[in-house]
């Protein structure tokens, strides 16, 4: 990947024909990158109630991702600075060891059925006895998983205590396919409910998927060679740093989101449920009672620094809004991914680099220092300062020690006639 060398010092058209070249992209596919507004009005009402308008964030490309022996370039929309540049960094230090080896599990979503005023122990015993009644039952809502030999696979039950009232929920594993699965699955809760009820005598009080999806791990790990980071006394302050956050949950939380500015970056991108995601890495983050990294650092023989990260992670390649919003269609050309599987692993590579990149620079020279100089720019466009001052005024800033606001507009000053 020699031709993204020094991406971010190239033009727009020159990154975007990077872009075009790398990822196969047609000519209408090249204009739509190049446009502002990528999502027409008449699109976004259909996507949502009572639509004005569209909300537009930056699309940036991450690179030198090697994942499991193939080059990808990341598509990251984010309105934060440094992200990008930082994922980026991580990847090149991890491509001198191989880059990341990432593996994801199942594709299983999970619905589940509340029944309460029923006998648990028959019940249960009946239900098991129908299960394949109601499996078939579910399927019947499906044809298109039917036919590629997925849907509904498996029945289980179990109780909860709610104010000493004991309640059943029946769950059903659905392996979705290449689909994030939040519609069928919730579609099969509501189909085999009222079967449900006849069979158990109770009454169901909801019927709706988890987000918490504990059969559809990923996991994804690197080394990072210690020469390349400022050998083995910045690797021991990197493995302190990390178990600090396994004991301070107040640390614990920070070091999770830095992880979420990756996850979250190309979950945007490609228009995943981003709500979801967030909500079942905490809950797995949380899962012992104690709030925990979702990463783990340690040394290896030749003490160079290997990260990993573990994960649930519920996403999609069709399906949804990826099926009607072009650029999130765009994106997953730009990753050249057509597996949920695939893009998991990727999401989470991602997020281990980001991981990386933050605690690298916290003990190193400090997170403010890079972040700050791209945060300039920020400062620089909202104190007035017209486009082609901006470069100016920034280093001005940076030679200054001083990326304020205040600075900023004294600076801009300077440049009235």
């Amino acid at each position: 990947m020699n031709e993204f060398s020094k991406f971010f010092k190239k033009n727009k058209m020159e990154r975007l024909h990077l872009v075009k070249n790398f990822s196969k992209l047609t000519k209408d596919e090249l204009l739509l990158l190049e446009k502002l507004t990528n999502l027409e009005f008449q699109q976004a009402d259909q996507m949502i109630e009572n639509a004005i308008g569209t909300f537009s964030l930056p699309l940036g490309i991450a690179t030198n991702f090697r994942i499991n022996d193939k080059d990808y370039i990341i598509p990251m929309v984010i309105e934060e600075p440094s992200i990008i540049a930082a994922s980026s960094k991580a990847a090149k230090i991890a491509n001198i060891k191989g880059g990341f080896k990432a593996k994801s599990s199942t594709q299983y979503s999970m619905g589940q059925i509340y029944i309460n005023n029923c006998n648990l122990d028959i019940v249960t015993k009946q239900i098991m006895k129908n299960k394949n009644k109601i499996l078939q039952f579910a399927n019947s809502k499906t044809h298109t998983l039917s036919k590629i030999k997925k849907g509904a696979k498996n029945i289980s039950c179990r109780e909860i205590n709610v104010d000493g009232n004991q309640i059943l929920v029946v769950e059903i594993l659905v392996d979705v396919g290449n689909a994030m699965g939040a519609n069928i699955t919730n579609s099969m809760c509501e189909k085999i409910s009222p079967l449900i009820e006849k069979i158990t005598g109770g009454n169901s009080i909801m019927k709706i998927l988890t987000n918490y999806y504990t059969s559809r791990m990923v996991t994804s790990s690197a080394i990072f060679d210690k020469k390349q980071i400022g050998g083995e006394e910045v690797v021991n302050k990197i493995l302190l740093a990390y178990k600090i956050a396994m004991n301070d949950k107040y640390r614990a939380v920070t070091h999770n989101k830095g992880i979420m500015n990756g996850i979250i970056s190309i979950s945007n991108a490609t228009c995943q449920d981003t709500r979801a995601i967030e909500a079942a890495a905490h809950a797995f983050a949380a899962q012992t009672g104690k709030y925990l990294p979702l990463t783990t650092w340690k040394k290896n023989q030749n003490n160079d620094l290997v990260g990993s990260i573990k994960l649930p992670l519920s996403v999609g390649t069709i399906g949804g809004i990826i099926n009607v919003h072009p650029m999130a269609k765009l994106c997953l050309k730009i990753l050249r991914v057509k597996s949920a599987k695939t893009l998991s692993c990727i999401i989470a590579s991602v997020g281990l680099a980001q991981n990386f990149a933050a605690l690298y620079a916290l003990v190193t020279d400090g997170i403010q220092k890079g972040h700050m100089k791209l945060h300039a720019k920020n400062l620089a466009v909202a104190a007035g300062v017209k486009f082609e001052n901006i470069d100016v005024v920034v280093n001005k800033m940076i030679q200054e020690d001083d990326i304020s606001i205040n600075n900023a507009k004294k600076l801009q000053k300077l440049f009235k006639n």
